[in-house]
């Protein structure tokens, strides 16, 4: 008597997150009101109002459209719509973007902890202040309300630049608009622009130092730190 196999069990359907759904809403809202390039979207407080979210929750989608490159966030003037997508492209490129983070943090994390040991081994005066000049920079971004994303910038152009390594250096131009992926989603955590800004210092005090084991130790948890976002915990 021939076996009678049972039914494959269907994989259980994933709700979508609540980050997600906000951002499908906000999109039927671009839609809805036929916002294009340049136009603003409500405020934080007034968008967040009439989703019925708390504004951290609405933050964490609007940094998702941020990080996907379909609205600009700046202090002072609110969320830019850039371009108006389907919901099914932002869906698509966000999965892409959550399943490229892990080697994102890898090659930051391979990369930019051996710039910073060199850094202290080779960094001259001028290299020096160019690197207090970005925490300078990121302090006064973050005093204003703002992420500090400029200064943060700066601050590991700087490093790069002191390692004195041509080839490290154009690696880290390849990998430049990946950075930023992972830059403006940690930034835009509630408390990580503070948090981000000491660890900067404490690379410094080694860089300064010529410390080279201590840049290297400072700028790994540095990358542990900034590495610690949303997006990325969900899918490991």
């Amino acid at each position: 008597m021939a076996e009678i196999k049972k039914p494959k069990a269907f994989a259980k359907v994933q709700r979508p997150r609540l980050y997600e759904q906000l951002m499908q809403k906000i999109l039927a809202f671009v839609e809805e009101e036929q916002l294009g390039p340049g136009d603003h979207l409500p405020a934080e407080r007034e968008l967040a109002d009439q989703l019925g979210v708390s504004r951290a929750t609405l933050a964490q989608a609007l940094v998702a459209l941020e990080v996907l490159g379909v609205i600009d966030v700046k202090h002072g003037t609110g969320a830019v719509l850039v371009y108006r997508p389907t919901v099914a492209t932002v869906l698509r490129e966000l999965h892409e973007h959550k399943n490229r983070l892990p080697d994102i943090v890898e090659a930051r994390s391979t990369l930019e902890v051996k710039l910073a040991s060199l850094a202290a081994e080779r960094r001259t005066d001028d290299d020096l202040q160019r690197i207090n000049h970005a925490l300078d920079v990121m302090a006064e971004e973050i005093a204003a309300g703002d992420r500090g994303e400029k200064g943060d910038e700066l601050f590991h152009e700087a490093i790069t630049g002191a390692a004195k390594s041509s080839v490290l250096q154009k690696l880290m131009t390849f990998i430049a608009e990946m950075v930023l992926e992972t830059r403006l989603e940690s930034l835009g955590q509630p408390g990580r622009p503070e948090r981000s800004l000491e660890s900067h210092r404490k690379i410094t005090e080694a860089i300064a130092a010529g410390d080279p084991q201590a840049a290297a130790e400072a700028m790994q948890e540095h990358i542990e730190l900034v590495s610690d976002v949303a997006l990325l915990k969900e899918i490991q």
